[in-house]
């Protein structure tokens, strides 16, 4: 059940060891959230970690280890994050099956369950 919660590809795994190791942040979780705000209503965080709450589900995949809140499992719930590389750069995607609408900078987004707190961008 808490492993298809959010699903984390070959590459972004990688490239988190890699953010890990450059950072300095070895024996780090990789916590995956969302939060209120951006222009539809839920944004997406994502950070470093050193704390396991009562409220965390836990996950491991390719060798690094990620954080869910309990709450916010149902909204990540099949969500995929990858990392890409192209000619201007990289960077992680998410692809969140339970979005029904999202912004076009796609890191804000809804469901049909949760709407968040919508800003003006």
């Amino acid at each position: 059940m808490t492993q298809d919660v959010v699903i984390v590809t070959e590459a972004a795994a990688l490239h988190v060891k890699e953010m890990i190791k450059h950072n300095e942040e070895e024996g780090a979780f990789l916590r995956v959230s969302v939060q209120g705000g951006g222009c539809s209503g839920l944004t997406y965080g994502m950070g470093f970690d050193h704390e396991v709450t009562e409220q965390d589900l836990q996950l491991e995949q390719y060798g690094v280890q990620i954080l869910v809140n309990k709450e916010d499992a149902a909204i990540l719930k099949g969500t995929k994050i990858d990392y890409k590389q192209s000619m201007m750069g990289g960077g992680f995607t998410i692809e969140n099956p339970n979005a029904i609408a999202s912004c076009g900078c796609g890191s804000s987004f809804r469901t049909a369950t949760a709407t968040g707190t919508p800003e003006e961008c």
